[in-house]
């Protein structure tokens, strides 16, 4: 697997991949969730952060990363492309090449959590709310 950069025409299918991650993963999150967040994330979130992926030999994308000031903003990965080693391509890029030591998780996506410990990650606070004041507990870990 290679890690490529994003460039902004990406943006939409970045979107694309996220928002079938987040419907495979995290069931707490509600269609009102998802209309909320999307705007936010391809106007906000991608521009601000340093974003790389994994196409598929169609030369679909299959995951990304994206990385802000050493910690881990969003990791997404395809439903269909789980447990394939595309996270764990994209995590270890972002701590080797991008000097990534700290995510923050949601509390409610135990999958999630399982694979930050199983990659050197600890739990070192919690908040009751997410960074948009959504009711939604994030675990702060860091390497």
């Amino acid at each position: 697997m290679i890690v490529e950069n994003v460039l902004p025409e990406y943006y939409a299918e970045l979107l694309d991949v996220w928002e079938d991650s987040v419907r495979a993963t995290h069931d707490f999150i509600t269609e009102d969730d998802i209309g909320f967040f999307k705007p936010i994330i391809i106007e906000q979130a991608f521009p601000a952060v340093t974003l790389r992926c994994i196409k598929n030999d169609s030369g679909s994308i299959t995951g990304f990363v994206g990385v802000l000031n050493s910690r881990v903003e969003m990791l997404f990965v395809l439903n269909e492309a789980r447990g394939l080693g595309v996270g764990k391509v994209l995590l270890s890029y972002a701590i080797e090449e991008l000097g990534a030591t700290s995510v923050d998780v949601n509390e409610q996506n135990p999958l999630a959590i399982g694979f930050y410990e199983h990659m050197g990650f600890k739990v070192f606070s919690r908040s009751l709310i997410d960074d948009v004041g959504k009711p939604f507990p994030i675990l702060h870990m860091k390497l």
